[in-house]
């Protein structure tokens, strides 16, 4: 939606006669100067609150007298007698005094029969019944592309008045900044933007890592999201061809978005990855950021839950609000079962309510979050989540071949400075049939502490004696592991 939409809505809902409306947003001087436009178009006067000034006319100056108080504001609108829009911030908590709410429906209800109405904006706003039934609910989207370059535009002049300001940015830098922008309010894109410009004088491409670092603060303040830091490459992950060929078909689509809608195509929707652990899903998630050049966030799901009634729902809201503000982003799950195991109902259906919304989100969001979920047990997901439609495929992972396991002694020796070509990598690869990658990485950890203590080189007896020492999963987990492969024979896609 782009602010012509929002404003034509808010507009069809006055004259629909919704006397009470809510605009889910945090930005409360966008939403305002929407309504601005909005009561331009219908004829009608705007007012607004605050607990400092009380209700006031935006186009004039003072205040209404004695409007401060929450309660003797709403008492105002539901006394005043004309049309006009009434833009109140911050009432939600409010929304529980029984006489709050009175002079809130009267108001309302008198303003269903004019080319006006009350208009809430915030997040997180409980509507008690009576209010609820009687209330629409527009979400403002945050800013795009458009608005990102009005705000630059008009910051560059601005600040070119106070000071000298050169921009050395080539076209696709600066379509690589405001891409970096997305997600950020404008009062928050300003800011970084002002700083980094009056810093040296400059707008240039080391800019853009300021815009990466205030979205990491933005999102780690709600501390349901970890911003991810990103190393790894596809490159560091040894086979998984079905895996990376599958991603390197939509890597364009993620690149070119707007060619890619000429062809029909849209935003990819994510994969599932099953398989045995230690074999690679979550490096898989680190590397497909990476590559698609993409922000990554870890979704930690245990952080969902709260022990207060309703808390833990908002965390989920808010935890996908903060993922959208970002997109286009790879959300990572890690072990997803954990978060939504089957047959939980110790904690009074709070996991099936979270799942129940989280469900539905998948099916239908409409920003572009790539998601990146990996499990271990098949047993303990719910079915849901295997529907098509939810994710783009499934794959499984499982323990890599001789060949694959000769690669990632490769990977693991040169990442520690040690030379590969210097070892037997066929007889390390053979003597750990049935390893992990995860458990091959331990080898070579272990073997290096080994000979470190000692005080001399690393070699390949020193890998095979802890090959020898070393019990795998395939081992002490066969039976789970053979059932699961059954599992996936017909159900996924091959991943190695």
């Amino acid at each position: 939606m782009t602010p012509q939409d929002v404003v034509r809505d808010l507009q069809l809902l006055l004259q629909s006669r919704y006397g009470l409306i809510h605009v889910d947003t945090e930005e409360d001087d966008r939403a305002l100067s929407l309504l601005q436009h909005v009561g331009e178009r219908i004829k009608v006067p705007l007012f607004t609150w605050s607990r400092i000034e009380g209700v006031h006319r935006v186009d004039r100056p003072g205040a209404i007298f004695d409007t401060k108080e929450p309660q003797k504001a709403m008492a105002h609108v539901a006394a005043a007698d004309i049309p006009a829009i009434y833009h109140f911030h911050g009432m939600g908590p409010h929304l529980e005094e029984e006489v709050l709410r009175a002079h809130l429906k009267a108001g309302a209800k008198k303003l269903e029969e004019k080319d006006g109405g009350v208009v809430l904006t915030g997040t997180d706003i409980f509507f008690p019944p009576e209010l609820d039934r009687m209330t629409a609910t527009v979400v403002l989207p945050t800013p795009g592309e458009e608005e990102y370059r009005d705000l630059l535009a008009h910051l560059l002049r601005d600040l070119s008045q106070r000071q000298y300001v050169e921009v050395d940015l080539t076209k696709e830098e600066m379509a690589g900044l405001l891409k970096h922008l997305s997600g950020l309010t404008l009062m928050e894109a300003e800011k970084i933007l002002t700083k980094a410009i009056i810093e040296d004088g400059r707008l240039e491409a080391e800019d853009i890592r300021h815009v990466i670092e205030a979205k990491k603060a933005v999102v780690e303040r709600e501390g349901l999201l970890e911003y991810y830091p990103v190393e790894q490459t596809l490159a560091d992950i040894a086979d998984l061809a079905t895996l990376k060929a599958w991603l390197g078909k939509r890597r364009n689509v993620v690149a070119n978005p707007l060619g890619a809608q000429e062809y029909g195509l849209t935003f990819p929707r994510g994969v599932l990855l099953l398989g045995v652990p230690g074999c690679g899903k979550s490096l898989s998630a680190k590397a497909v950021s990476r590559e698609w050049g993409l922000p990554l966030l870890k979704f930690d799901t245990s952080n969902l839950y709260n022990k207060y009634i309703g808390e833990s729902e908002k965390n989920f809201k808010r935890a996908i609000r903060a993922a959208e503000r970002m997109a286009p982003v790879v959300l990572w799950i890690d072990e997803l079962e954990k978060a939504f195991a089957v047959g939980g109902t110790e904690d009074g259906g709070v996991s099936q309510r979270i799942l129940g919304s989280f469900l539905s989100w998948m099916q239908d969001r409409k920003g572009e979050v790539f998601i990146v979920a990996t499990a271990n047990d098949i047993e303990r997901l719910p079915p849901e989540f295997l529907r098509k439609g939810r994710f783009d495929e499934i794959f499984f992972v499982d323990l890599p071949d001789g060949e694959t396991r000769r690669e990632i002694f490769r990977i693991h020796l040169a990442s520690r400075g040690q030379d590969p070509a210097s070892f037997d990598l066929g007889a390390l690869a053979a003597g750990a049939e049935g390893f992990s990658g995860s458990e091959i990485e331990e080898v070579v950890v272990s073997g290096l502490y080994g000979a470190f203590s000692e005080g001399k080189a690393l070699t390949t007896d020193d890998l095979q004696r802890e090959v020898a020492v070393t019990v795998p999963l395939s081992v002490t987990m066969a039976e789970r592991i053979a059932a699961l492969r059954t599992w996936a024979r017909r159900r996924t896609v091959p991943a190695n």
